[in-house]
């Protein structure tokens, strides 16, 4: 009886151990959450081309690993690289002259508040932009050195998860408490979800980036190019989408005296590249995954609010696979207990 009790002892008190340093580790590495999500995406996007090379080409894991990773990082990450410095660059640029751009608006819509007799901005709303404007280059530089380190430990764990891939799925396999049926419906639909959240939301928002920038150019707005990648970037924002962009745009024409110039792209902004992104996102959800509206909607606010700009893709994949599970869950257990 004694060493019944010695042994169940040491037993409770090697699970309080394992407890205490699983939450301890999971405290420590949950800053890396976006990078092991990141790698979780990007092996699903990636696992069949690394099968191909390996299975059928016959290339060794390690040098078909690294021919896919450095692959997608000049198809998909060094653009989004190149995009995101030209916005910061600009960004950097309103915020290190906040002053003389204030001026420059301010005095465009003192001419707007002269005519109509309104008063829209004082003096004491320019002073907190312009220190609204000057605390936020720090936020954007170190949101910068973060997303850079996040990349490189996501390349870091999808190395090891491509060249590991057989055995990593077959031990899931072996291990994962479902039936195999079960199983085998989680890695389609995770596929499905991730294909649909990760290839569609930014295939969506170039699409609403290059029709409006067609707006932009006919109205004559100059550095296009800036505005186009603001507008990809604004258009995954939910709610205000590509308002971010187009709305600022009309009021600085309106404000310099186009007016019929503001207008117009205004409506070509609000019927146009709003029916583009309706229709398009529509064709591509049920060409890529039917996944509902307000899944993106929440997953991004969700997102966004966890995980910063890159939220924008993992947050909606978080929606949807809880609501995954919930049906796994009932396809699991609903069974047995109506055959019980």
């Amino acid at each position: 009886m004694a060493k019944i009790d010695n042994q169940h002892i040491r037993q409770v008190s090697f699970y309080i151990l394992l407890v205490f340093l699983g939450v301890f580790l999971f405290l420590q590495f949950t800053s890396f959450l976006p990078a092991l999500l990141g790698a979780i995406t990007f092996y699903i996007l990636l696992r069949s081309p690394m099968h191909k090379l390996v299975y059928q080409k016959k290339w060794s894991k390690s040098l078909a690993a690294s021919i896919i990773l450095l692959l997608s990082f000049i198809i998909i990450l060094l653009p989004v690289g190149l995009f995101i410095n030209m916005l910061s660059s600009k960004l950097n640029y309103v915020i290190n002259n906040s002053t003389q751009v204030i001026e420059k608006i301010h005095s465009a819509i003192t001419t707007q508040e002269e005519h109509y007799k309104i008063v829209v901005l004082s003096d004491e709303n320019i002073k907190k932009v312009s220190a609204s404007l000057a605390n936020i280059l720090p936020d954007i530089l170190g949101a910068t050195l973060s997303s850079i380190s996040t990349v490189l430990m996501m390349y870091l764990i999808l190395y090891f998860m491509l060249i590991g891939s057989k055995e990593m799925e077959f031990w899931l396999e072996e291990n994962i408490p479902m039936k195999n049926k079960n199983v085998d419906l989680m890695g389609t639909e995770l596929k499905k979800l991730v294909i649909s959240n990760a290839v569609g939301i930014p295939l969506t928002a170039i699409v609403q980036g290059l029709v409006a920038s067609l707006g932009y150019w006919i109205a004559g707005i100059p550095d296009i190019g800036f505005w186009f990648v603001f507008t990809c970037i604004s258009s995954m924002v939910p709610l205000v989408g590509s308002g971010l962009a187009y709305v600022p745009i009309c009021i600085l024409l309106y404000t310099s005296g186009h007016t019929t110039a503001a207008i117009l792209l205004m409506l070509y902004c609000l019927i146009v590249v709003g029916v583009s992104d309706n229709v398009f996102r529509f064709a591509l959800q049920k060409k890529l995954g039917d996944i509902h509206p307000l899944v993106t909607i929440f997953g991004v606010i969700v997102g966004l609010k966890l995980f910063g700009f890159i939220g924008l893709i993992f947050g909606p994949i978080l929606i949807a696979l809880f609501i995954l599970l919930i049906r796994i869950y009932l396809n699991e257990f609903s069974n047995d207990t109506k055959t019980q």
